[in-house]
């Protein structure tokens, strides 16, 4: 599953006509094709991708898409993804969590080796891939954890000297835990359609739910493509992959 629903204002002039998960980083690849093409790689082809800014440029490139990474491609549509955050986004595609998922975020440059630790990682109902050595500052998704390395807090507004490390914008999402993740996500929209999915996973560690992490392996280069900097980044990297 791939959430590719966001303007990524800070991206313009590249996001004037196309969502984010559409812009270049390596020629004419994009960062949905790299997420699409991590995907195919450990056989996970059924691909679920959540739209909503400039969906019909995802519509236009649907079938070459698919034809490119031996994929078949599923799209949800957001109704409010220029209004609303990333909670509601992923609560848009719930009925498509009843087997299981991998998420990633539609604006996320990572190689292939975040998808097979996580495959590799199986366990918790949820488990997400965390960048455990990068230094931390106040604009990365942060996260603490307890002894047993389950997942106690996940917030953006977190002192960086108390976080264990960042959530890099990719989950394993095990079948038993569709019901539950779809009410907290609700529960988290309907009380701020300004928060992030993230705040749904920490509904479920309120309610008592186990979360687990796998630390992605050291020195993995990736980055969240947020403005133009960030796409520098990505740019230099994602032609490593």
């Amino acid at each position: 599953m791939v959430l590719a629903a966001g303007a990524g204002r800070r991206l313009r002039p590249y996001t004037d006509t196309l969502p984010k998960a559409l812009v270049p980083v390596d020629g004419e690849t994009t960062i949905l094709d790299i997420a699409l093409r991590n995907l195919a790689a450990v056989e996970l082809t059924d691909v679920v991708v959540v739209v909503g800014y400039a969906a019909g440029a995802v519509e236009e490139r649907r079938t070459a898409l698919e034809r490119r990474h031996g994929v078949s491609l599923t799209l949800v549509h957001n109704d409010k993804a220029e209004i609303w955050n990333n909670a509601y986004s992923l609560w848009t595609a719930r009925d498509h969590l009843h087997e299981g998922a991998l998420l990633v975020n539609g604006d996320t440059v990572h190689p292939v080796s975040v998808e097979e630790t996580l495959l590799g990682s199986r366990g918790p109902d949820i488990l997400l891939a965390i960048d455990a050595e990068k230094r931390l500052a106040d604009e990365e998704m942060k996260i603490q954890v307890d002894d047993q390395r389950h997942l106690t807090r996940i917030t953006k507004l977190m002192d960086p000297a108390t976080a264990f490390g960042e959530y890099i914008g990719a989950t394993l999402i095990e079948p038993a835990a569709a019901v539950p993740l779809a009410d907290a996500l609700q529960t988290t929209f309907e009380r701020d359609p300004d928060l992030y999915y993230e705040d749904g996973y920490q509904e479920l560690v309120a309610r008592g739910a186990h979360i687990g992490i796998a630390p992605i392996p050291a020195g993995t280069s990736w980055v969240e493509v947020d403005d133009h900097r960030d796409l520098e980044k990505a740019r230099e990297i994602a032609c490593r992959y």
